[in-house]
């Protein structure tokens, strides 16, 4: 199995902390703006499908390690500048749309405009794995579960904006 911190050779913890810490600190920032996330869900109409609530704790922070990861590959990348730039670019994009969907869904119920924002970040996440493949194959692997985890979400986002009109 190959170190997944190493790059060609070389690896820097320090940018791999920082690059672990941008999308942790997104999804903590996103969390803590809707701390009552899981009271709301918990009040709504789910489908027999929906996971109980501490189920997002576990995996929304492994699914953000993992993006971190990913994104330290392509950033220790340096022979690849102009493409790095434009796959990280999608990857903070993606990240912006991540943060603000848990407040469209649930600090401000607005689950229409919710599913929405969330296609479109689903679009945006596939958009930065092909990018990141192309750049590095296991970085781009690394944004697999995120994927499937976002296209549950959509099923999830979807199946609640019915049950609870």
């Amino acid at each position: 199995m190959p170190n997944i911190i190493k790059m060609r050779g070389k690896k820097n913890i320090f940018t791999l902390i920082v690059c672990i810490f941008i999308p942790e600190l997104v999804g903590l920032l996103s969390g803590f703006l809707t701390k009552d996330a899981y009271g709301k869900y918990q009040n709504l109409i789910q489908p027999k499908f929906a996971p109980p609530p501490w189920v997002f704790g576990v995996v929304w922070p492994i699914l953000f390690f993992l993006m971190g990861i990913a994104s330290y590959r392509i950033w220790m990348l340096k022979s690849e500048k102009a493409r790095g730039k434009n796959a990280l670019f999608y990857y903070g994009l993606q990240l912006f749309f991540n943060f603000f969907w848990s407040i469209l869904f649930f600090g401000l119920a607005l689950r229409g405009l919710a599913l929405i924002e969330l296609l479109i970040l689903l679009i945006l996440i596939i958009i930065t794995c092909i990018k990141f493949y192309r750049l590095d194959k296991v970085a781009g692997y690394l944004f697999i579960p995120y994927i499937v985890w976002v296209a549950f979400a959509g099923i999830l986002n979807l199946s609640i904006l019915w049950l609870n009109k």
